[in-house]
């Protein structure tokens, strides 16, 4: 597996095939996603996985978190997010977060993110917002 910067466009056909396939293409885009970074995960050559990370500051919020049906449950949406955790804490990211879907939220505790609020919903969709903060070491 392969996991490396890719491109707006490249997100974009997984996005809207894994998480809103009966939306118009056009409702996986989000605001912002020309200053994202976008991170996919290749296996044989093949983009499987995708997430975007939206960075303010110091403060990092994912969203947009794929893989495509065929490749779910084999850990490499696990190796994914924590290739991006080790680039937002290396640029000094110290407060992660993002709005998981219920159904996610056993999969966000194992990189220590923590429930906030109440459950919510988007486009008919159930969801937590999640986060976690981190200590980041300085730099010498």
């Amino acid at each position: 597996m392969d996991i490396q910067q890719v491109t707006t466009a490249e997100v974009l056909p997984i996005r809207h095939r894994v998480l809103w396939p009966d939306k118009s293409p056009s409702f996986c885009e989000v605001n912002g996603d020309e200053l994202a970074t976008h991170y996919g995960a290749f296996i044989g050559g093949e983009l499987v996985c995708v997430a975007s990370v939206y960075k303010n500051a110091h403060e990092a919020r994912l969203r947009k978190f794929a893989t495509l049906p065929d490749y779910q449950g084999q850990g490499i949406g696990t190796k994914v997010i924590e290739y991006l955790v080790c680039d937002l804490k290396r640029v000094q990211v110290n407060y992660f977060w993002c709005d998981a879907r219920t159904s996610a939220v056993s999969f966000y505790q194992k990189f220590g993110l923590y429930v906030e609020g109440n459950e919510f919903q988007k486009s008919g969709v159930s969801y937590f917002k999640m986060s976690v903060s981190w200590k980041l070491q300085k730099q010498t």
